[in-house]
Order: C-alpha cells, then structure tokens, then sequence
C-alpha cells in the first residue's frame, strides 16, 4: 500500500539550502487517482482526494485518504461519500471539497460530509482557494468560471473566456491567482496551452501574469517565494518555477497526471499526487540549475 523513502516535514531541513536539484523523499502508493493534496498544520496530517474512476463520473466512488506527514497511510477511505473529488480547502476545522457539481464540506476531525453546497449548471468544478475572511473560490474549468461561496451562499461570481480554463487557484490578499488549463487534445480539436492571470476581488479585472506567456496545461499552483510561483502540467508531467518576469524553469520532468501539489517554504517539500500513478510523491526542491528553453522540455524522454 505504501512506500516510505524518507521524512518529510521534519524540522532540521527548515531553511536549508541545497545545490543539487529535487529529490524524491518518498512515495505513498496504494491511491486511487488522486488530484489534490492538503497539509493541515493542527494535526500534521495531510487529507488526499481520490477521483476512484473516471474524471467527472458521478458515481458514487470517490473518497479522501488521510496521511501522515511522512506519507504513511493512516486511513485510506477516511471520508466517503462523493463522486468524482478534486481540489481541497480547509479552514477553521472544515474541509472544502470540489466534487463536479457541488462543493462538499466535510468535518476535519471526522471525516463525515457536513453539507453540500450544489452549483447548478457546474460541469467540473476543480481546484478550491480559501481567503482570509473564510470566503471560498471554486473554478469551474471548462465553463471558464470561478464560483463563491460566501455568507452561505454558493453562486458564480466571475465568468471569461479570458480565463482560458480556470483550474489552480491562489488567494494573495486582494488578488486572486488563476492557472489555467488551455485545452486539451481531443478528437477533431488540437491541445492548447495557456498561462497564468490575476483577478482583483473588488472590480474582477483580470491581468495576464509572467508577461503573459502561455507555459502549459496547467494544473496545481502554489507560491514558492515572492515573485515565483510552482505549477504542474497534467498531461506533460512536470512541475515548473513560473516567475513574475515570464522566466519558466523546468524544475522536475514528470510522468503525466501530475496534478494539485501543496508546497512547504519551511521544509522546502513539495507534494504531487500523480493522478495516472496512483501515488502521492514528496520532492524537496531547489533552485534549477539552469533554464531548459523557457520551460520547454526539448529532451523529455516519451512517457
């Protein structure tokens, strides 16, 4: 069900500088496609959601997992009960959970399903960013939309096709940061990738980030320091350093499903749940070497 390769979060690492690149801490294996990952710092424990089956099926199978900091499995169905169970929040002992058409609450001490907040006429809702004042932000990837829940209330607060497919999302105090999907390849249609935007919360203006570059298919985002952010490609299977001037390092080549990571700046470990692997994989980072053409993966071997 697992493997552990290391420690994670422990303290001796906290501020430690490295010269090599990632390395792999460890590994939990045993998950069933997993999509996002979540530290609560009360427990040390991380929460995982697992998708169970297919992309967007309402069927009834997915779950969480709830897992120790190190990557050990403490229990693996801990909360049941949705469909198809992507991005995570959590504040103030609730667990916000996107789930297709609804965004789920769930008690973090128990795991059982609080309410349920619908969002009628979603298609997928994706990844979930919690604010300050405990109001929560849900994109809805292929509708290029961002749902609030606030004073209760669940509704779309912001609708663009300037979004290109909304999918991380990041609360930085009067802005709202967006990774964006593009759109993939299917049939009669080509795979198209997009960038990163910053949507102010009071008039809803959205601004093109790093230049407006486009970088990939976007997935996971997290802040790695002041001006740099990490992101995942989902179907190129990486993890890139985006910064604010439109500089795009290509930090780990990964296999595809690489999906919504958590990031610790006191441990220097990031956490990729590899959707198509079935796995939750630790990587403690550092700064590249060197840029490898702007991001672009020219040697990445075929997966």
């Amino acid at each position: 069900m697992r493997i552990i390769l290391g420690l994670v979060f422990s303290f001796m690492f906290a501020g430690a500088s490295f010269a090599q690149g990632p390395t792999l801490v460890w590994e939990a294996k045993g998950l069933a496609r997993p999509e996002s990952v979540i530290h609560d710092p009360a427990t040390d424990v991380l929460y995982v959601s697992n998708i169970n089956g297919a992309v967007m099926q309402k069927d009834g199978n997915g779950f969480i997992s709830r897992l120790k900091s190190d990557g050990t499995i403490l229990e693996r169905n801990w909360a049941t009960g949705f469909d198809s169970p992507t991005g995570l929040g959590l504040r103030d002992r609730t667990l916000y959970v996107a789930d297709v058409d609804a965004l789920v609450e769930v008690d973090a001490a128990s795991g059982s399903i609080k309410k349920r907040h619908p969002a009628n006429g979603a298609i997928f809702l994706n990844d979930v960013a919690v604010a300050e004042d405990g109001t929560v932000y849900v994109s809805d990837t292929p509708m290029n939309t961002i749902w609030r829940l606030k004073d209760g209330v669940f509704e779309p607060w912001l609708t663009s096709d300037e979004l290109e497919g909304p999918n991380g999302l990041l609360v930085e105090g009067d802005k709202l940061t967006v990774a964006s999907l593009g759109r993939l390849k299917s049939v009669g249609q080509e795979q198209e990738p997009a960038g990163m935007f910053s949507v102010n919360l009071e008039d809803q203006t959205i601004e093109p980030l790093a230049k407006g570059k486009t970088i990939g298919n976007l997935d996971g985002l997290q802040v790695l320091k002041p001006g740099a952010y990490l992101v995942t490609d989902w179907p190129d299977g990486a993890l890139y350093q985006v910064n604010a001037d439109g500089k795009v390092d290509l930090l780990i080549d990964l296999n595809q499903g690489s999906a919504d990571l958590t990031y610790s700046p006191e441990t220097g470990i990031a956490l990729i749940p590899m959707m198509l692997d079935n796995s939750l994989a630790a990587y403690r980072l550092s700064a590249p070497a060197d840029s490898k053409s702007d991001g672009k993966k020219d040697d990445k071997k075929k997966k």
